[in-house]
């Protein structure tokens, strides 16, 4: 047995506190430890929250700690947790394409390996969404294959749903992908990322209903995890939706201060945000942003904008995000 998790109790009225640990079994070493706090209210439903809680950040932290061993000849299964690894870091280029690279090696080694395809299919299609590549359509053509492969060898897998999903949103098709999501959901209510990605489907598809919970929701099962700053940028999206300009900008600061690296995307509309609240030499500069991130000139023109993104015109997008880019500068044509 290699870890050991151990802890202890605490209550003060109506309110309990867990200490959760992990230790190293060969060396009693300290590895990770985390608080958690509930209400006794309903006592099994604190026990049930709590254990999902902490089975979640354990999941992250054993990855790290396995994928960093050294294992002098690795096979598939080594592969795939380093990749893993690499993306419980922020999700940049960098991190996307080692991600890719690590998975492939892992498909090279085992190609019936239902993990190595669903992450390469969840990543690839994932780049792809978050304008993170510069081959996108190989990536998509890729990433439905995978997909496909991974669901029909192992149809109870939640990992390779996710692929699929993950590729619906990608091709922006939002309303099967919250259903795909959905399904995810079924198979394993713990699944943090797909909490998040039904969010991104309904902002995407124009409506914000149940966007925001479903983030904070993310955001309580895994606090720590290394997407909680496109977290943060999709509640600033719904927040601007809502034309609520103050929330919006509060949250996609937060969003850019949690990952710099994120992208283009969320400058712009923390652009529209500053824009719809007066703030234009702020505004101004977002914008700037987002141009030199994009590597392309998406971010040059309106025109240009809804050609590389046509689910962007909604009714609710329309008055608040086209509106603030139009304030920030940015022309028509």
């Amino acid at each position: 047995m290699r870890y050991v998790v151990e802890g202890g109790v605490r209550g003060s009225g109506n309110r309990v506190r867990v200490d959760a640990q992990l230790i190293d079994a060969e060396t009693d070493a300290l590895l990770w430890a985390q608080q958690f706090d509930g209400d006794v209210g309903d006592l099994f439903a604190l026990e049930d929250d709590i254990t999902r809680r902490i089975a979640i950040a354990l999941g992250i932290e054993l990855v790290d700690r396995e994928a960093a061993r050294s294992v002098r000849q690795l096979d598939a299964f080594d592969y795939i947790l380093r990749g893993t690894a690499v993306m419980n870091a922020p999700k940049t280029r960098r991190t996307y394409a080692e991600a890719v690279r690590l998975f492939d090696r892992a498909l090279a080694l085992d190609p019936q390996a239902v993990e190595a395809q669903s992450f390469l299919a969840i990543h690839l299609a994932g780049r792809v969404a978050g304008d993170m590549t510069d081959t996108a359509a190989a990536d998509m053509a890729r990433a439905e294959a995978l997909a496909g492969q991974a669901v029909a060898a192992s149809p109870r897998s939640a990992l390779a749903h996710m692929g699929q999903a993950m590729v619906l949103r990608a091709q922006n098709r939002f309303n099967e992908a919250i259903r795909a999501y959905d399904g995810v959901l079924t198979l394993n209510r713990d699944f943090v990322p797909a909490y998040a990605n039904i969010a991104y489907a309904k902002l995407s598809a124009g409506s914000t209903e149940d966007a925001i919970p479903l983030l904070e929701e993310a955001i309580r099962l895994s606090p720590r995890n290394s997407d909680v700053g496109s977290w943060y940028w999709a509640i600033g999206r719904a927040y601007l939706m809502e034309a609520r300009v103050d929330q919006a900008a509060f949250w996609l600061e937060k969003a850019l201060r949690a990952n710099p690296e994120v992208g283009p995307q969320p400058h712009a509309w923390l652009a529209a945000a500053y824009a719809l609240n007066r703030k234009t030499e702020r505004a101004a500069a977002e914008l700037a942003e987002a141009r030199r991130l994009s590597g392309d000139d998406r971010y040059s023109s309106i025109a240009r904008l809804r050609a590389v993104y046509p689910w962007l015109s909604r009714a609710r997008i329309e008055a608040t995000y086209w509106a603030g880019l139009r304030k920030a500068g940015m022309p028509e044509e």
